[in-house]
């Protein structure tokens, strides 16, 4: 049929026509998504499909995988309603209050718990690995938090527990936030990065931060510790940048000279970013109120309520099952 395989994504078909008309296709063990610019590719894709599958066509996507998508004119919206609540309740927090922030700053926990009560480790790992879900798919603004504490979980303390129990404070207030992105903004790829010098209390090791953005929304992230102990804030800040093209180096020389040559040819463009801008600072540390709901903005994370337009590119799925729920 024409497709090639993604080489970073394995589940990922794309198909190019001489016209320069692209198909992308999303195969989950019996289910797909598709989406593309050209609705001539939709239809013959479709068609020639249930020639060889039996095949149900549940139209334009709703729900796929735990993430719910809402497509409109101007904008298309993408969350984890629906799951982040069942979170909530899952670990019992239904009747919490609910926070604006999802750390408080200047929080710091260590792996030295002294005289602190252990809590249940199998416990704490399940809460971590169900927030873990979150920050992958559509919660980029919990990933730094949640990778905070997702270090000591080999043994989980009651101070611990309880800076991953205000996430879920958090998530109760904010269960209906997601990413939009909008139709008609610059569709160029930027990225920013940061780091947070030696803020790791039991290795000073740093935490880097990346974002990519496109088209007014996050489609990529990451909070991570770096694997070595930088000697300076520039150390730092060059991990950072190299680790979201070149992750595998440790060394600041090798480093240094892979993003010369990226930028020397002209691959990247590496531009100065000031503080106030900087929307991977979201990703390494924990922030003021103000800042953090800012930054939260820019990334393009909101409100369901805050979309109030309708999507004219559409994204479809199709099951190959014989008897399928249709949930859309």
């Amino acid at each position: 049929m024409g497709f090639e395989k993604c080489d970073y994504e394995h589940t990922l078909f794309i198909k190019t026509d001489q016209r320069g008309k692209i198909l992308i296709v999303s195969v989950y063990v019996d289910d797909l998504m598709y989406t593309g610019t050209d609705p001539l590719m939709f239809t013959s894709f479709v068609s020639s499909m249930k020639q060889k599958f039996d095949m149900t066509d549940l139209g334009n996507i709703r729900y796929f995988l735990g993430l719910e998508v809402l497509q409109f004119p101007n904008n298309i919206f993408i969350s984890q309603r629906k799951y982040a609540l069942e979170v909530v309740k899952r670990f019992g927090m239904n009747d919490s209050n609910s926070v604006k922030n999802p750390i408080v700053p200047g929080v710091k926990i260590s792996k030295d718990i002294g005289s602190d009560e252990r809590v249940d480790k199998s416990h704490y790992e399940q809460l971590v690995g169900s927030l873990m879900y979150l920050t992958t798919a559509t919660r980029l603004n919990l990933s730094y938090v949640v990778g905070l504490f997702s270090r000591y979980m080999e043994n989980p303390s009651v101070k611990h527990k309880l800076v991953a129990k205000r996430v879920l404070r958090y998530l109760k207030g904010t269960a209906h936030f997601g990413i939009r992105y909008k139709k008609g903004k610059v569709n160029e790829l930027i990225a920013y990065t940061d780091s947070n010098y030696a803020g790791d209390i039991d290795d000073r090791k740093s935490t880097s931060g990346y974002v990519f953005m496109f088209s007014s929304g996050a489609v990529s992230w990451s909070s991570k510790k770096q694997p070595v102990v930088s000697l300076s804030t520039t150390e730092a800040e060059f991990i950072a940048a190299a680790a979201y093209l070149h992750g595998r180096s440790k060394h600041i020389n090798v480093r240094f000279h892979f993003l010369r040559e990226m930028s020397k040819d002209g691959i990247i463009n590496l531009v100065y970013c000031a503080s106030q801008e900087q929307l991977a600072d979201l990703m390494t540390k924990p922030l003021k109120l103000g800042t953090f709901l800012e930054l939260r903005k820019s990334l393009g994370v909101c409100s369901e309520l805050e979309v109030n337009c309708k999507s004219e590119d559409k994204m479809r799925s199709c099951s190959l099952r014989e008897d399928v729920e249709d949930t859309n």
